[in-house]
């Protein structure tokens, strides 16, 4: 995105409403539309221990119609263009099996179908790209508290399953570390706030080192984190 927006619930509703009436008012009632939300508006819609996201990331099945819808609301709403984007299909946690589990969210305009991503399939996901610089390790164990404050817990063994539907390979090994130790704790609260307190750390370190290093290509994210916590220098 060209600028962060703060999308909440409300906020992503009411654009896929808009988004749900531009597309009709140009394809017509006789093709329908698909779009699975994933990550950060996954969370939202389904969730409360997040009110926010800079996210809006989806699996859409793109044609020039939709496109020129999500622009259209874009410019109503004073939003970037790529609002609504499908930007994640090239990164680790993107499966080309997400429309087979996916569950249906909204339908809007009775033409925009909305689908999003169940706990297990969603926690996968996360754990699958396990960024210390965003939100997938608390999200991660903001899931499992709020299903088991729900008395509707989530097993590590249907988490596994997941990984293994959506992507048929082990997951990074930070990544399986981590979940077993969220299950071998299972203080979710501690682990939310604990993993929250990571991950602000990782953006902050991340952010100074770009500021300080403007020019530097071809040094990847977690390597820019995993030095400066073992304060060795990178160049």
């Amino acid at each position: 995105m060209s600028f962060e927006v703060e999308f909440t619930k409300e906020t992503i509703d009411n654009y896929l409403k808009e988004f749900g009436k531009e597309f009709r008012r140009r394809n017509g009632t006789k093709t329908h539309a698909d779009i699975i939300l994933i990550g950060g508006a996954s969370i939202l819609i389904n969730y409360d221990f997040r009110n926010m996201t800079t996210d809006a990331d989806a699996v859409i099945k793109a044609s020039s119609v939709m496109k020129e819808a999500i622009h259209c609301v874009a410019d109503k709403f004073n939003l970037p263009r790529d609002w609504l984007n499908d930007d994640f299909k090239r990164t680790s946690s993107f499966s080309e099996k997400l429309f087979k589990v996916a569950k249906r969210y909204r339908t809007f305009s009775n033409i925009l179908h909305v689908w999003t991503v169940a706990a297990e399939y969603l926690i996968a996901m996360k754990l699958m790209s396990g960024r210390q610089y965003k939100y997938d390790l608390s999200d991660v164990v903001g899931i499992l508290w709020e299903h088991e404050k729900k008395s509707l817990p989530i097993e590590k063994e249907t988490i596994m399953k997941a990984v293994k539907t959506l992507y048929n390979k082990p997951l990074p090994a930070n990544s399986l570390e981590f979940i077993n130790d969220v299950f071998a704790s299972g203080n979710y609260e501690k682990l939310y706030q604990d993993s929250r307190e990571i991950e602000r750390e990782g953006r902050n370190i991340v952010d100074t080192f770009t500021a300080e290093n403007p020019t530097v290509k071809g040094v990847s994210v977690d390597e820019i984190i995993e030095q400066a916590r073992r304060k060795k220098p990178l160049m």
